[in-house]
């Protein structure tokens, strides 16, 4: 055992002599990953829910808009940030309701990954995607429902966005010397 934990140290030197890096916490994440993975799965086996051979394109597009949203919903929107703190320490608002957080270095390195995890959208989309796909095939109604809502809300996001430029040029300002 001992000899295994020395093993485990030189691989953490040599993959990151400068900065500490959590591989334990990342390997934790994965093996959850691959657990929620599994049991969707196996719940879809259990349930004798039809797989479909191919994804729909509607679908696909559909999901897509709504992994985007809800990724981006939970790692960087100011109201989900109760969800964030026990991992994040909150750095500065970023705009559009959406703040920067940085990672909390205290802790295991199971706290710092999932602080990674859940503060970055890109990061986080794997997670939503996978639960959003399990749900179409395990409540698809439901999941298509909610995944039009989502995207509702990303379409108005850009339309937010659109309008507030179009009035900053119709009030003649520079929007890029902001």
């Amino acid at each position: 055992m001992i000899d295994l934990r020395k093993k485990v140290a030189r691989l953490r030197q040599a993959y990151a002599p400068h900065e500490h890096r959590p591989l334990g916490g990342y390997l934790a994440a994965m093996g959850t990953y691959a657990g929620v993975t599994a049991g969707i799965a196996a719940l879809v086996r259990v349930t004798g829910r039809p797989v479909p051979e191919r994804p729909a394109t509607a679908d696909v597009v559909l999901l897509g808009i709504a992994t985007h949203k809800l990724s981006r919903l939970l790692s960087k929107d100011a109201v989900t940030s109760p969800l964030r703190a026990p991992f994040t320490r909150y750095d500065k608002p970023i705009g559009s309701g959406e703040v920067m957080e940085q990672v909390r270095d205290q802790g295991s390195s199971t706290r710092h990954a999932i602080g990674e995890l859940l503060s970055c959208p890109f990061c986080l989309a794997v997670w939503v995607a996978t639960g959003l796909t399990g749900g179409l095939v395990l409540a698809p109604r439901l999941t298509r429902l909610v995944a039009t809502a989502l995207t509702a809300v990303a379409v108005s996001d850009f339309l937010q966005m659109a309008y507030a430029v179009a009035q900053q040029d119709a009030e003649g300002g520079d929007h890029d010397e902001d």
